[in-house]
C-alpha cells in the first residue's frame, strides 16, 4: 500500500484540511497524518467521519501521497492543488501564508 492522507473541507470556512498525528484539522498537507496500512487507512478515515457527524468537517476522503526526507507532497495533480493553491501565481490563495518549510 502506498502512503495515504485523510483531506476534507472544514464547513465553518471551506478551506481543504488534512487530519494530523493528534486527531486535529491542520491547513498544511505537511501535518497530514501518513497512513501506511490499510488498517491505518480505516482508523483515520473512523476519526474523520466523526468530524462529520459534529459538523466540523466535509467529504473526508483518502489521497496518496509521497514522503521524501521531512515532506508530504500529493500524487495527484488536483491534490497538489487543492494542498498549495491557484496555478497562477504562488502570492494568491490562503495557501500563500504557508510557514516556511
Amino acid at each position: 500500500m502506498t502512503l495515504q492522507i485523510v483531506t476534507a473541507n472544514l464547513l465553518s470556512d471551506g478551506h481543504v484540511v488534512y487530519l494530523d498525528g493528534d486527531g486535529a484539522w491542520s491547513n498544511w498537507i505537511e501535518s497530514g497524518k501518513p497512513a501506511k496500512t490499510e488498517a491505518a487507512a480505516k482508523k483515520l478515515m473512523g476519526a474523520a467521519e466523526l468530524d462529520v457527524v459534529d459538523g466540523v468537517i466535509v467529504d473526508p476522503y483518502l489521497i496518496e501521497v509521497v514522503r521524501t526526507g521531512d515532506a508530504i507532497s500529493a500524487v495527484e495533480y488536483r491534490e497538489h492543488l487543492r494542498a498549495n493553491g491557484p496555478s497562477i501565481h504562488p502570492h494568491f490563495g490562503y495557501q500563500a501564508e504557508r510557514p516556511e518549510k
